[in-house]
């Protein structure tokens, strides 16, 4: 056995066992075919495909295959409210305030966060053009961007936007990740419309200066809110639809954007939970804290749960050819 069949028999080791036995050599035979001379390891590109190809399976086991298109509806939703959500800042962000108040800014703009806002509505525009491949890096760099900025501001002393603005950020940021390679072109074009609509809404949220109060304070407390409501109630209608056609994707998609949706809403309910049932709660840091790791860490421990239930509902499910790879032919 030569060192490569051993790697890419390691990288098998994403299928279930019996589909391992069952279909393992021929698969592994396939990739060495395809494998140019003197090749020593497995392409980045047949060891993500095999990954994929054996998550794919182990769901299709677990009785959940529809869980993957539920995670590219969740993609897009997400895309959908990180890029709104950032053309509201990015406007509120041009509203600095005035001098005589003495509260720091960045120049002519609120804070340092200019920048990941404008990283944001950079991949809606890259996503309408090229979605796929240079979405996905668009993506990992507004991503990036969005946790820099906490350390890049503290070195600089220079503001930042809150926390509690950048974590749901990031928690959509990651959903967005799981957006199809193809969409339609009116589906692409919607990140753009909903910036545009966004940015119009952003406007009329510009905070009056007869007393200053910016927009990391109770606007962003409204608007986040407002968002997880917006988007909660679109995937229930979604979901509902299509379970009215026998499709689960919808559930599937609540399930993923329970996290976002929590931490879009963590003032709120880090207010119940102090107690503080007022409409506009201010709970105290720890308790902010509190809340934003456990819904990190429910959220994320849900989709494991309903996937076991799933199983055990249905029963496994069996082994059998799936799909080709369209690049190898190789069984999935």
């Amino acid at each position: 056995m030569t060192n490569l069949e051993r790697r890419y028999l390691r990288l098998l080791l994403a299928y279930p066992a019996d589909y391992r036995r069952a279909r393992g050599a021929e698969i592994v035979g396939t990739y060495l075919d395809l494998a140019g001379p003197g090749r020593r390891w497995p392409s980045p590109a047949d060891a993500a495909d095999l990954l994929r190809g054996g998550l794919r399976q182990r769901l299709r086991a677990a009785g959940a295959a529809d869980l993957i298109p539920g995670v590219r509806l969740a993609a897009v939703l997400a895309f959908l409210t990180a890029t709104a959500l950032a053309a509201v800042w990015s406007v509120l962000e041009l509203h600095p305030p005035p001098a005589k108040w003495g509260v720091p800014s960045a120049g002519p703009f609120v804070s340092l966060g200019i920048g990941v806002w404008a990283a944001w509505l950079l991949v809606a525009a890259v996503h309408a053009a090229a979605p796929g491949r240079w979405t996905r890096r668009g993506l990992a760099l507004a991503l990036l961007l969005t946790v820099a900025v906490v350390p890049v501001s503290a070195l600089a002393g220079l503001p930042r936007p809150p926390l509690f603005v950048l974590l749901p950020q990031v928690g959509l940021g990651l959903v967005a990740l799981g957006l199809p390679e193809r969409l339609p072109a009116r589906l692409r074009a919607a990140p753009l419309l909903a910036v545009g609509a966004a940015g119009l809404t952003g406007v009329n949220l510009v905070p009056r200066y007869d007393f200053y109060v910016s927009y990391y304070g109770w606007t962003a407390e409204q608007i986040l809110p407002g968002a997880a409501v917006v988007l909660l109630v679109v995937v229930l209608l979604l979901g509902a639809g299509l379970t009215l056609r026998a499709d689960h994707r919808g559930g599937w998609a609540l399930l993923v954007l329970l996290t976002p949706i929590g931490l879009l809403s963590v003032h709120v309910l880090a207010g119940a939970a102090d107690g503080l049932l007022n409409a506009a709660p201010r709970p105290g840091w720890t308790a902010l804290a509190a809340t934003a790791l456990v819904v990190g860490l429910a959220g994320p421990a849900l989709l494991p749960l309903a996937i076991a239930l799933r199983r055990r509902v249905r029963g496994p499910g069996p082994v059998g050819h799936g799909t080709r790879c369209p690049t190898c032919g190789a069984h999935r």
